[in-house]
């Protein structure tokens, strides 16, 4: 009797754990619960710019870190903008160069896929 009961814990423990990880979110949050990690490449305290719309095997085509702006030039169709800043700060896509006209604030912690044809620049805020 005692080896049935062990089968039925491990049984459930493995049930219980599927069902955890297919809880767990996925699409627009990369944290994995620590602040201080780097993801899919992407330092903490930094913003990526990934050369195409997924990970691109760990490997960003730019990082960021300072506030400010940053300039892009021949940066075309869809790229993943991954935000790994800590805190509050925010992220922005830019139409004009030098940070100008820029289009919405992207928190900490999240990413997107953004089509970089209209953009010509990014800013990093507080």
């Amino acid at each position: 009797m005692h080896l049935l009961g062990t089968r039925t814990a491990r049984a459930a423990a493995t049930v219980s754990t599927a069902v955890a990880l297919t809880l767990a979110p996925l699409a627009g949050s990369a944290h994995a619960g620590s602040e201080a990690a780097t993801v899919h490449g992407c330092p903490s305290g930094y913003v990526c710019l990934y050369p195409n719309a997924s990970w691109n095997n760990d490997q960003p085509a730019f990082k960021w870190y300072r506030y400010g702006s940053y300039n892009l030039s021949n940066q075309y169709g869809y790229k993943r903008f991954f935000n790994n800043q800590t805190g509050d700060a925010k992220a922005r896509n830019c139409l004009g160069y030098n940070g100008t006209n820029c289009q919405g604030n992207q928190r900490a912690g999240t990413w997107y896929d953004y089509d970089y044809t209209p953009y010509n620049s990014v800013k990093l805020e507080p």
